[in-house]
């Protein structure tokens, strides 16, 4: 009697089992082709041993989702935010040049638009991530390691609000998960088990290099409120904050100032004649490129410990296309201010 409720038990739990293994897989099917893989190429500063430095191509690959009819697209900020091209590529193989909308880089989330749509695309609905509780059932599709539209399964394993960092910027909030990521997931979709997108692949904390069973994206409500509703547009600048001694290190005339690393090519910061580091070295354990300018304000807010970034963000979205702009920069020991033009 005992081996009979025992067998009749595996077969209760295998039929459990199995119904929500055919709910994933129906799940993954009908999600799927929103998903996206983005290929990116850019130029950086590499040494070229006893032959000087030179500017190298480098390619880079991520993932993203289409939420829109219109072609936009949510991805990771560190996908696409130093990229000179950007290329999608859909389920059925047909690739789309995208440009850059809007980033967050605290965020870690970007918005990118596909240069015309993608007839009869299918586009993923975003969830209401407030309502997502510790336990949940997600999962992921990516390309980790180039695997284009891997699937993984797991769940929700916390949720971090991080506040504001002693230089001003603004919170993030990512969702921690135990479903695998590595490298190539980056900016693709975290869904329910209802289908709705609730987080958006950010990045994982490892001690070997792969994935150890801490994931993190950031949520689909912090998305909407930085890269969707706000959408400041795209600068193409690539900068470090110098505070503290750093600050008297660089002699600058105020208490912070952000260290232009890389200009994007063509972006609205480079037209308006930003520099970027060209020198590298390393202060304190981080590497830096010297030798580009430090920006000391932009419009009328200072750039200070005390810099309200969520009301920089909300000046710049409130800019029009073809609306000027200045920054003033710290260059080779003078202050200029630069003039700059929203796309």
């Amino acid at each position: 009697m005992k081996k009979q409720f025992l067998t009749l038990l595996l077969m209760i739990f295998g039929v459990i089992f199995q119904g929500q293994s055919q709910d994933v897989s129906e799940l993954f099917r009908k999600v799927n082709p929103s998903v996206v893989v983005i290929m990116t190429q850019e130029k950086s500063l590499t040494n070229l041993g006893g032959m000087g430095r030179a500017m190298v191509a480098s390619q880079g690959l991520g993932s993203g989702v289409l939420i829109s009819k219109e072609g936009e697209i949510l991805t990771a900020s560190h996908v696409v935010n130093t990229a000179e091209k950007i290329s999608v590529k859909f389920l059925d193989g047909e690739e789309i040049p995208a440009s850059i909308v809007s980033v967050d880089k605290q965020a870690d989330v970007a918005l990118i638009k596909l240069n015309w749509p993608k007839k009869n695309g299918v586009v993923a609905k975003l969830g209401e991530s407030n309502n997502v509780k510790t336990g949940e059932r997600v999962i992921v599709i990516g390309s980790p390691l180039g695997l284009e539209h891997s699937l993984s399964v797991g769940n929700i394993s916390a949720k971090h609000i991080k506040t504001a960092r002693s230089h001003g910027f603004i919170q993030s909030e990512f969702f921690q998960t135990d479903a695998a990521i590595n490298h190539g997931n980056s900016g693709g979709p975290m869904f329910n088990l209802n289908g709705e997108v609730i987080g958006i692949v950010s990045y994982i904390l490892s001690q070997s290099g792969g994935f150890e069973g801490l994931g993190f994206a950031a949520t689909t409500n912090i998305a909407k409120k930085l890269v969707i509703d706000r959408r400041p547009f795209w600068t193409g600048l690539e900068s470090v904050p110098l505070n503290g001694e750093l600050a008297k290190i660089f002699n600058l005339p105020q208490e912070m100032g952000l260290l232009v690393q890389k200009v994007v090519p063509l972006s609205p910061t480079d037209i308006m004649g930003l520099k970027g580091g060209v020198y590298e070295a390393e202060i304190e354990g981080e590497k830096l490129l010297l030798g580009g300018d430090i920006i000391l304000s932009v419009d009328k807010f200072n750039i200070s410990p005390q810099l309200n970034e969520e009301e920089l963000l909300d000046h710049f979205a409130q800019l029009k296309s073809g609306d000027t702009f200045s920054v003033k920069v710290l260059r080779k020991g003078e202050i200029i201010t630069l003039k700059g033009l929203v796309p």
